[in-house]
């Protein structure tokens, strides 16, 4: 049997942590780690109470403690983070980084896909997929799946999104490249957001977990969307110096770009257009994902979850 957790930077409220943690510990996770971004008593309380969880309060004291201070970045924090609990996750065989939007979606038991690794893998990575925004996902949840790099990507991503689809890499709005397990125990590892190094070694003997999706809810409906939108763009997934979606001499420019040339040629409107054909949980882009093998069906029952593992907060 092959033990497994995962460990976050969590900035949200405290409902969020508890079903994302609970969500986890269902699927059979032995350990939950949370770092509180922002101090959390609510979902604090509820973690040390469990006993597969940790959560550790990220205050200017700890920053001092670990690292001589808090990095401005959201994303060194999390890298720093991941890399502290990873050092210190001698109670499991294998540590993933997720963000508290990303809800891993096995075929199988996690810890039977793990131990079917080939052997001497020490890292292996699940492939993300989109939810498709504005259905519930409780009850009918919708994504557009991965799509391999090859020639086909760009022509199945045109046919399904014929107006920005060029703009966008597998179709995505944010990454395509998925989070990675880590075998625990090695000397020397650095977490990044989609990869550990281990020296100047890249994520050393990986392996494909293709049964494992990473289920990545970046856009649950317009009004959510568009409230992220304006950090993303100046700090998160959609800040300047990311790459392009296909190389520049192909006409390719960054999600960046994409969104400043929609926000200067037709301002909201166009941006809505954009949620509109590569977001929106429609019957068209359902039947067009399902035409081209790319759609993925399932239910989420994440307050059976929370009221299983945190009964003392379901009502939170």
């Amino acid at each position: 049997m092959q033990t497994w957790g995962v460990v976050a930077t969590i900035k949200a409220p405290a409902p969020a942590i508890l079903r994302w943690a609970a969500w986890h510990l269902e699927l059979g996770a032995h350990r939950i780690t949370v770092y509180l971004d922002d101090p959390n008593p609510d979902a604090q309380e509820a973690l040390r109470a469990h006993p597969k969880c940790r959560v550790k309060r990220c205050d200017d004291g700890y920053w001092q403690r670990q690292n001589n201070g808090r990095p401005a970045a959201h994303q060194s924090r999390q890298t720093f983070n991941a890399t502290h609990g990873y050092n210190r996750a001698g109670d499991v065989d294998w540590l993933m980084h997720l963000d508290v939007d990303e809800f891993l979606t096995p075929g199988a038991p996690v810890a039977d896909q793990l131990a079917a690794l080939p052997e001497g893998t020490l890292t292996a990575r699940a492939r993300p997929m989109e939810l498709l925004a504005g259905g519930d996902p409780a009850t009918d949840a919708a994504f557009k799946m991965f799509l391999p790099a090859g020639r086909s990507r760009e022509r199945i991503v045109a046919a399904l999104y014929p107006n920005f689809g060029q703009y966008l890499k597998g179709g995505f709005l944010s990454h395509i490249a998925g989070k990675l397990f880590a075998r625990t125990g090695m000397q020397g590892i650095k977490f990044r957001i989609h990869n550990a190094f281990r020296g100047e070694e890249m994520n050393p003997n990986e392996a494909p977990l293709p049964d494992l999706h990473l289920a990545h809810f970046h856009a649950t409906d317009w009004d959510s969307w568009r409230a992220h939108f304006d950090y993303r763009l100046a700090r998160g997934s959609y800040r300047e110096g990311l790459g392009p979606a296909r190389p520049r001499d192909r006409g390719g420019i960054t999600a960046n770009e994409l969104y400043t040339m929609i926000l200067d040629e037709d301002g909201e409107a166009g941006l809505r257009r954009f949620f509109d054909e590569v977001c929106a949980d429609t019957p068209l882009l359902r039947s067009r994902l399902s035409t081209h093998g790319c759609l993925f069906e399932t239910r989420y029952d994440f307050d059976a979850a929370l009221a299983k593992h945190f009964p003392d907060f379901a009502s939170i």
